[in-house]
């Protein structure tokens, strides 16, 4: 990826020019000479020039900027994703602590009591379960959409050209039409 793009476009653009294909640029010499026709410039000579306009050394620094974004990306990537592998399991943690504290010691007792402290036990496990662990859940996910959005997203899509946005409106194109 850091050498071998380079040197393949390289060897494309050697063949390219060998075979006689590339950019003809024409330059015109201006001769200062006056023509008998009351002092008109004449065009003397016109020679064709072969444009070059293949840069190795522009190319590869190119491509290197690409492939240290490339391996950064590449990092960034799996981390986020590990990011979302912990908080699965932290939030596989969390349930079995809430079950372990709240509702857990429930079942442990014995008595006329029980079966309240069961229902009891049970409606404060769901109830922190659900509120802490879906809360945690769309937290991550909206985070997750945001971070999709702004970082990956825009490095491959978004150019930056400072071109003002003009949102679509077919109001807009019925007065271009008018006009």
């Amino acid at each position: 990826m850091l050498l071998v793009k380079p040197l393949i476009l390289r060897r494309e653009h050697r063949k390219i020019i060998s075979e006689g294909y590339g950019r003809i640029s024409t330059h015109v010499r201006v001769s200062a000479e006056d023509d008998t026709m009351g002092g008109a410039v004449v065009l003397t000579e016109q020679e064709e020039m072969e444009e070059d306009d293949f840069d190795f050394a522009d190319i590869m620094i190119n491509q290197s900027i690409h492939t240290i974004e490339f391996c950064l990306n590449s990092i960034s990537n799996t981390a986020s994703y590990l990011r979302l592998w912990a908080l699965s399991l932290a939030h596989a943690q969390l349930s079995e602590v809430l079950w372990t504290m709240t509702f857990l010691p429930t079942l442990k007792m014995s008595g006329a009591m029980q079966p309240i402290a069961i229902m009891c036990g049970f409606s404060v496990w769901f109830t922190l379960t659900f509120c802490i662990l879906i809360g945690m859940e769309g937290l991550s996910a909206f985070l997750h959409a945001l971070r999709l959005h702004w970082v990956e997203f825009n490095n491959k899509f978004y150019d930056g050209t400072g071109v003002k946005f003009e949102p679509f409106s077919f109001k807009a194109i019925l007065d271009e039409a008018e006009e």
